[in-house]
């Protein structure tokens, strides 16, 4: 199993040895730590368990599954009070040795997604990277969606006054 080397609160892996040797990686830590989160993260515990285990794809490509779970604080866009997230992930990561190998490859929105991997991956932003993607673009209540959806069947069209106006206009000119 290979091990990972600590830089600050999370590791680093050489991804494609991590992935050859089936390493395995686990932890919990507060979703603070990870500095691109900050700004969606509303107050509470906000705490991520992960695990990151090296492996094979169905093809045998080296990869990385990462599973990621949490119970998260964000902010309702709507109402700017706090919602509960509830984050689960798990999601395979196949690992292409540069850029080009991976546009080379036909784009298949069923097949796993492809990284760059190197001897110095850091697992705080492949959890970054994957958590960012998880987490609605711009979280609601689902009351507040409700309300949404409510207000927009009842509003009136800006237009109905006119269409009226331009009708009574229309009458009396006969």
């Amino acid at each position: 199993m290979a091990k990972a080397h600590p830089v600050g609160r999370f590791s680093q892996i050489d991804g494609f040895r991590f992935s050859a040797v089936a390493g395995r990686l686990e932890g919990r830590s507060p979703a603070a730590d990870l500095g691109r989160l900050q700004d969606l993260l509303g107050p509470g515990s906000n705490e991520i368990e992960y695990e990151i285990a090296g492996s094979r794809d169905d093809m045998g490509r080296p990869a990385l599954r990462l599973r990621v779970t949490g119970d998260l604080q964000l902010t309702c866009q709507r109402c700017l009070k706090p919602l509960a997230f509830a984050l689960r992930l798990d999601e395979l990561l196949v690992l292409a040795k540069s850029e080009a190998e991976i546009e080379a490859e036909p784009v298949d929105p069923e097949s796993p997604d492809r990284v760059v991997a190197g001897k110095e991956m850091d697992v705080g932003t492949l959890l970054e990277d994957e958590i960012l993607l998880a987490i609605p673009f711009a979280p609601r209540h689902e009351e507040c969606s409700r309300r949404d959806a409510d207000r927009g069947e009842a509003k009136p069209s800006p237009f109905a006054e006119l269409r009226g106006l331009l009708d009574k206009g229309g009458r009396a000119g006969n």
